[in-house]
């Protein structure tokens, strides 16, 4: 028997908020990575989006963002409807992948997704390209420029298939740099962010700061920045390096 393909699905929502239960789907964008024959990964397929009904008025703060009216989804299906086979389809993906899984994975529950593995792109850029200026899935495309990326495909931003498409080309890129389970464990972790955020030390290194600042952004409320600060901790008692690690075999 053949073994499955390797494909990784990039997924990308529209929603009428920032969270359920509150707020819902009204717009899902998919689009394919795969491993090709020769070890590379490229984009396979055409994607695709769903409009989808919320079942909820789209506030008008969040209309001025995608541009989705509620007359455009009054007779788009409901998300249990439109979900499952989009992120569970045939054959079934290697992974699931999304810029800021996170927000995804709220509306992408287990039950629909059967368990699925995320790789989150945004996590997965502080560690792979740490001189980066900006991580934001636009910022990228353009600091970066991917190789293939057909420039009105990814437009109009804030849609979820040219989003989807967008974070397709980074994920490829990532894939070609570092493997899937390398991938995924980053994005199971806080991310690991290259340069101090805000404060007297904003834009640093954060190998640059004295103790006492240190010592400081280990109480923060932000998850992120406490775990950096951590990891500076340790690599100052000999645990090694904060930046990206040398590029990663290929596991999967």
């Amino acid at each position: 028997m053949a073994a499955a393909p390797q494909i990784i699905r990039v997924i990308d929502l529209e929603t009428t908020g920032n969270a359920p239960p509150a707020h819902a789907v009204c717009e899902i964008g998919w689009q394919d990575v795969k491993l090709g024959g020769d070890g590379r990964w490229e984009l396979d397929g055409e994607g695709g989006s769903r409009l989808v009904n919320p079942g909820r008025p789209i506030p008008p703060l969040t209309m001025a963002v995608h541009h989705i009216r509620d007359v455009d989804v009054a007779d788009a299906p409901w998300w249990h409807d439109v979900a499952r086979p989009i992120l569970d389809p045939w054959p079934r993906r290697v992974a699931l992948a999304a810029h800021r899984a996170s927000f995804e994975e709220q509306f992408c529950t287990s039950a629909l997704t059967r368990g699925a593995d995320w790789i989150c792109t945004y996590k997965c850029a502080l560690r792979l390209w740490p001189d980066s200026p900006g991580f934001s899935n636009q910022f990228l495309r353009y600091y970066r420029m991917p190789e293939g990326m057909e420039h009105e495909r990814g437009l109009p931003v804030h849609r979820a298939f040219p989003d989807a498409y967008v974070t397709a080309h980074h994920l490829r890129d990532m894939l070609n740099e570092a493997s899937v389970a390398q991938l995924i464990e980053w994005s199971k972790l806080p991310g690991l962010l290259p340069r101090v955020r805000y404060g007297p030390d904003r834009g640093k290194e954060w190998s640059e700061i004295d103790d006492d600042s240190l010592d400081a952004f280990l109480q923060d409320r932000d998850e992120d920045i406490r775990y950096t600060a951590q990891v500076e901790l340790e690599r100052r008692r000999g645990g090694g390096p904060v930046r990206a690690p040398a590029r990663q075999p290929q596991l999967f």
